[in-house]
């Protein structure tokens, strides 16, 4: 017998049991998300989603002493999610062996990673930031080898305006110093992850794949450190997330995993969008159910989180981005159209693991009652026994005024700045107004410079307010050098390039030397009044006390114990004179107010006078 020979014989045999091992298991799991998970989370339950060819005949059992908690299977025999508990379990890497008739048929590795120290605890964004809202698509090519990806259904073509223009990751990282510059503090991307849709995928919204950046705008990696260089530079990112809606081209929609997954109905059934059905109490219960599970358009199915698997898996993938790409925040897209005690449970479970992190959630209405309805801890909707559990919401209705009030030059009884006044008024149905997103624009509407037919005097009104009111402000790109856009001419036109941010652009308004005189004068604006607002906590923390409006003027007081800032507005076509004898109860002793953009001292005893539409913010002295 030759022992040599039937040695190599049984290694031989060996290895090949080894390969159809692997061949089998990378047969039978397709997909495995999340795809890793970290230890030590607060809450230790992780349900994992296996996804393969019959995977649903196997039972699956896990290495490292870890508790399988429950095997949920549906309909669909290409899925089963497994719960487990990783309380005390370390980072490790863990095997599923999945058996069919106690026979190990396959094996899938799957890892608990280290989180970064101190990750709970991390910090989020707040009144003290400003926000950058940037449509990634149109802002700066920084890699043009990615514009059009070999997997991805629509390529680059910038000659179509609705089309993929080819701005990426890469282009915001090589701009961020940019952004710094003007006093922005933090930014928020319209959607980053895939989207598969044949045209106008551009804007993110309809996701394919949501564990996994779009190709056209890089890797996950580079998702990754576009946080890191932010926080070299003491920025926050904030993601765009979508809870109520995948798009059509979603890899489950090929093969959903159960027929609840999504809504459905008989035929077709489109969102009414009125949302006040949420909330009133004679609503029908036909008009609610179309509300919040009616599609938002047809090509995004409407994600069904009355589900518990639905739910979960979107609560473990929004968890799973904060902690791989360390993020500050999150932007909520469409929030109240999704099942509300769904979305309170979601919003309760991510503050639960990060008690700072602040989430504010598009709730897109004109009136401050249905707004503060939303924010956590809302007195509105304890009537309603409901707490959304949603830390900040976007200030429409303060949207609204600031895109007609700045227009009004002649003040009547509910015109002009009157609005101002009256919006903050309401501000006591709120139950954290400081929590509040203050713009004045965003991606679906409107460019206030188009608002105000390129009025720089107007532009100066706008911004000197969501600089001093309550709240967080937010700005959308371009505009700080006068880009503006008619939405009636569809989306593209309020979402154009930003000029220099390709290779071959007429000028580059990311730099000094390349601006235009008019980008400059937008610009050199913009950049001296957030800067000064970095380090101003009066206007990020402190009260607030207005006084009713006189011949379309209107003065406001932020103030700590430390110091007081006075805030003038003359919205009128002519000179005004103040007397300051009216706001004694703020001006107390102070006898002189500089003007932080011009320099200018204002002796603060007798009257000041400000030129046609204008507005000075004086620290008083």
């Amino acid at each position: 017998m030759n022992i040599q020979k039937t040695h190599h014989h049984s290694i031989y045999k060996i290895i090949l049991f080894v390969l159809l091992f692997s061949a089998s298991a990378k047969a039978q799991i397709q997909k495995t998300e999340p795809p890793f998970w970290y230890a030590g989370m607060n809450n230790p339950e992780l349900q994992i989603m296996f996804y393969g060819k019959n995977i649903a005949q196997y039972e699956p059992t896990v290495s490292n002493n870890v508790t399988i908690k429950d095997i949920k299977k549906t309909e669909n025999p290409n899925y089963v999610f497994v719960t487990i508990d990783t309380k005390d379990i370390p980072a490790s890497e863990l095997v599923f062996s999945f058996k069919n008739k106690n026979k190990v048929a396959f094996t899938q590795k799957y890892s608990l990673k280290k989180r970064r120290e101190n990750s709970a605890q991390r910090k989020s964004f707040d009144a003290s930031d400003v926000m950058y809202l940037i449509m990634p698509d149109r802002f700066a090519n920084g890699n043009p080898k990615n514009d059009s990806n070999a997997a991805s259904t629509e390529k680059g073509n910038r000659q179509d305006p609705s089309g993929r223009h080819g701005g990426d990751i890469e282009g915001i990282i090589k701009n961020l110093d940019y952004i710094s510059s003007l006093g922005a503090t933090t930014i928020w991307n319209t959607p980053l992850n895939e989207d598969n849709d044949k045209q106008h995928s551009y804007h993110g919204y309809a996701q394919s794949d949501v564990y996994k950046i779009d190709p056209r705008y890089g890797t996950n990696e580079d998702y990754a450190r576009l946080a890191a260089e932010m926080h070299k530079r003491d920025m926050k990112l904030v993601m765009d997330y979508v809870t109520n809606h995948w798009g059509i081209t979603h890899w489950m929609i090929k093969d959903m995993p159960t027929k609840t997954w999504f809504n459905q109905f008989e035929t077709f059934t489109q969102t009414h969008h009125r949302r006040e059905v949420i909330t009133d109490i004679h609503a029908s219960k036909l008009d609610q159910e179309v509300c919040i599970d009616g599609w938002f358009v047809p090509s995004m199915p409407d994600l069904n989180l009355k589900n518990p698997l639905v739910a979960k898996y979107l609560t473990q993938n929004a968890i799973w981005w904060i902690e791989y790409a360390d993020l500050d925040g999150f932007r909520v897209d469409t929030y109240n159209y999704s099942d509300p005690a769904a979305m309170a449970n979601w919003a309760k479970a991510i503050t639960n693991e990060y008690p700072n992190f602040n989430i504010v959630g598009e709730i897109w209405m004109h009136n401050q009652a249905n707004l503060a309805f939303w924010q956590k801890d809302s007195k509105i909707g304890a009537i309603e026994n409901y707490n959304s559990n949603l830390p900040s919401v976007m200030d429409f209705t303060l949207h609204n005024q600031i895109g007609s009030a700045f227009n009004e030059s002649e003040a009547t009884w509910d015109n002009g700045m009157i609005k101002f006044y009256n919006n903050f008024a309401l501000d006591y149905l709120y139950p954290n107004p400081d929590n509040i997103l203050v713009f004045a624009e965003n991606h679906d509407t409107n460019r206030i410079n188009d608002v105000y037919k390129y009025d720089f005097a107007k532009y100066k009104l706008a911004m000197t307010l969501m600089a001093t009111v309550r709240g967080i402000p937010q700005l959308y790109y371009g505009s700080e050098i006068g880009m503006g856009g008619d939405k009636s001419k569809g989306d593209a036109d309020i979402r154009q390039d930003f000029p220099g941010g390709w290779n071959g652009d007429k000028n580059n308004a990311f730099t000094a030397a390349g601006r235009t005189a008019e980008q400059t004068k937008y610009f050199d604006f913009t950049s001296k009044l957030f800067k000064w607002r970095k380090s101003n906590e009066a206007v990020h923390f402190g009260k607030m006390t207005h006084y009713i409006p006189e011949n379309n003027t209107y003065v406001y007081f932020r103030y700590t114990d430390a110091k007081t800032v006075m805030v003038v507005f003359n919205n009128n076509a002519k000179e005004q004179s103040l007397k300051t004898n009216r706001f004694k109860e703020n001006i107390k002793t102070f006898k002189l107010g500089k003007d932080i953009l011009t320099g200018k001292t204002f002796d603060l005893t007798s009257e000041i006078t400000l030129e046609p539409k204008s507005a000075i913010v004086l620290e008083l002295e």
